[in-house]
Formats: structure tokens, C-alpha cells, sequence
């Protein structure tokens, strides 16, 4: 299992950080993301370009505070969890994602994975957030 830890500072009102984080129906700004399949309230699975699929179940959602929820894909089970925060200047966003490879060869990898698609997906939502 691995955990990595982020905290990054937005300079927008967190209503705004909240709307373009949650709002799966607007993804286009991902570069890691094909496409966002909303199942219901609670489920959503996404595709990456190369169409593998990742299941998602929200587990809190308290606008415009925190969020999380669990993955599943046929590599790797975790969970992830961000909390907002109005600060000078803008909002706070601590990330928490957990994740455990499900094959014994790929856990060495797991770190440096989860380092990367946050990185990532940090990037990408910075440079949303500057249009």
C-alpha cells in the first residue's frame, strides 16, 4: 500500500475549486482521461484514452468541503479523499490518495505511480483554473 499526501494552493474561491473538481460531467481539461461515465450519484467509472476503466464510489460529499470516494480497476484498489479549505487568497486542497497494487510485481511500482497521476492531475487542474 501507498499513500501520498499533497497540499496545494488555488488562488479562485473554493466554490470555483470545488465545481471544476467534482463536476464530472466537464473532464475535458484532464489530459490522463478519455472520457467520465456517471452511473448514478454515488458511481462513476473512468477512461482513460487507451479505454481502461477505473469503477469510483463516493463515499462523503460535503460542498464545498471535502470529497472522497474509493477506486477499483483490475490493477489496484484505494482511496481518495480531498479537503477544501478557504484561505488568504484563494483555497487550500489537501489530497489523500491510498492505493494498493493487486499484484505482488507491481507494489515496488505503486509510489512512483501514485506520485506521477498526482503530479498529473495537479498540473492539469492548475492550468484550468488559470483560464
Amino acid at each position: 500500500m501507498a499513500t501520498s499526501k499533497v497540499t496545494v494552493h488555488f488562488p479562485c474561491p473554493v466554490e470555483r475549486l470545488w465545481h471544476t473538481v467534482t463536476d464530472l460531467t466537464h473532464t475535458a481539461w484532464r489530459s490522463d482521461l478519455a472520457r467520465v461515465e456517471v452511473l448514478d450519484e454515488a458511481h462513476f467509472v473512468e477512461h482513460t484514452p487507451s479505454s481502461y476503466a477505473t469503477n469510483f464510489t463516493v463515499t462523503a460529499c460535503e460542498p464545498p468541503r471535502f470529497w472522497a470516494f474509493t477506486m477499483e480497476n483490475g490493477n489496484m484498489s484505494g482511496s481518495w479523499e480531498g479537503i477544501f479549505e478557504v484561505v488568504e487568497g484563494g483555497t487550500r486542497l489537501t489530497c489523500t490518495e491510498t492505493v494498493t497494487g493487486k499484484h505482488w510485481w507491481m507494489r515496488p511500482f505503486v509510489p512512483g505511480y501514485l506520485k506521477r497521476q498526482q503530479k498529473l492531475y495537479l498540473d492539469d487542474l492548475r492550468k484550468e483554473l488559470l483560464k
